[in-house]
């Protein structure tokens, strides 16, 4: 109902009611009026949200990040715009503040899981604002969160021969050689194929974050367990690692994780899962003297900060270096 709609309802009401019941007729409609705009101005937020995050969502897949990022951006977006409940060109800094102030004490959320949040609605804005959708981000005065740095533990050579010996087909020799030797990432060794393999030579291609390409070495032995399992495989597919149902399809993420969740769970190891590979072998390559600028290429990391992080730099090690070198 228009104001124009409202005036000419009550000029034809005057010849029948009253002051008084002009008055409270007058005072029905307004409300109503009011209420009809501020739902259709909700749905137009609404929409206009949903189109903005569907763009950027769109802008970052040209960038190359995966389906999982992808879902995992639009999770913490829709979430976060929810909560907020205002259309995001209106968005201040004090909405953002409050809102990650009370996600963490409602949810009880380590310090590093709130400035996850805070990284993906800053990569947001700043993108609404290179594209002119705002003329400045909220995100500029909401700095990283500060956390405590806790150093992740590498498998140890106990824990390693514990896994090894708790695979019970070749494929998990297979998967567990290559995720010790190679140091690649879980949705790498998902998309590996058969034609990334080279044997002879003893490395792969694989294609990591933001379609990166990049070579990754394995040893001897994990070239042997490749060659067994290549050997009874039986599949069409021009991926490496295979389900074992009668369709042979590619495994997925989730089903590597399961597998070497199920090893873990038999050799007795905690924390077993595809990533602590990686920093074991991060670990394991400073640990004998490899450059960390090369750990850093093979890992395939864009920052050597970041793979500092992942490296544990045992104390005696240091200590033999420095009597070593002075």
């Amino acid at each position: 109902m228009t104001k124009t709609e409202l005036i000419e309802i009550e000029t034809r009401c005057l010849a029948f009611l009253t002051n008084e019941q002009i008055g409270k007729l007058d005072s029905v409609l307004k409300s109503h009026l009011i209420d009809s705009e501020s739902d259709l101005s909700k749905e137009a937020d609404q929409r206009d949200n949903e189109s903005l995050l569907s763009s950027f969502l769109s802008a970052k897949k040209v960038e190359g990040c995966s389906e999982r990022s992808l879902s995992y951006y639009k999770f913490l977006l829709d979430k976060a715009l929810e909560c907020i409940g205002k259309a995001i060109i209106k968005i201040e800094t004090d909405d953002i503040r409050s809102y990650l102030n009370s996600y963490a004490e409602t949810h009880s959320v380590s310090k590093t899981s709130v400035d996850n949040i805070r990284r993906v609605m800053s990569s947001f804005f700043s993108w609404l604002e290179e594209e002119d959708h705002i003329m400045k981000s909220p995100m500029r005065r909401i700095h990283k969160i500060k956390a405590e740095k806790t150093i992740k533990a590498a498998f140890s050579d106990d824990e390693v021969e514990k896994i090894k010996e708790a695979c019970r087909s070749r494929r998990d020799d297979a998967i567990i050689a290559l995720l010790l030797s190679t140091g690649m990432r879980v949705g790498e060794m998902a998309r590996l194929k058969l034609s990334d393999i080279s044997l002879d030579k003893m490395e792969c291609v694989v294609f990591g974050k933001g379609a990166k390409e990049r070579i990754v070495y394995f040893d001897s032995a994990t070239k042997l367990r490749i060659e067994r399992y290549i050997e009874e495989r039986r599949s069409d597919s021009e991926f490496l690692f295979v389900s074992k149902d009668k369709r042979h399809s590619r495994l997925q993420v989730s089903g590597i994780e399961s597998i070497v969740r199920k090893i873990g769970l038999r050799s007795e190891v905690t924390k077993c899962h595809p990533h602590r590979f990686r920093r074991t072998l991060a670990t394991k390559a400073i640990q004998k003297g490899i450059p960390v600028e090369q750990v850093q290429v093979i890992l395939g990391h864009t920052k050597i900060e970041t793979t500092l992080r992942y490296a544990i730099v045992e104390q005696s090690n240091v200590r033999n270096s420095y009597r070593r070198l002075f």
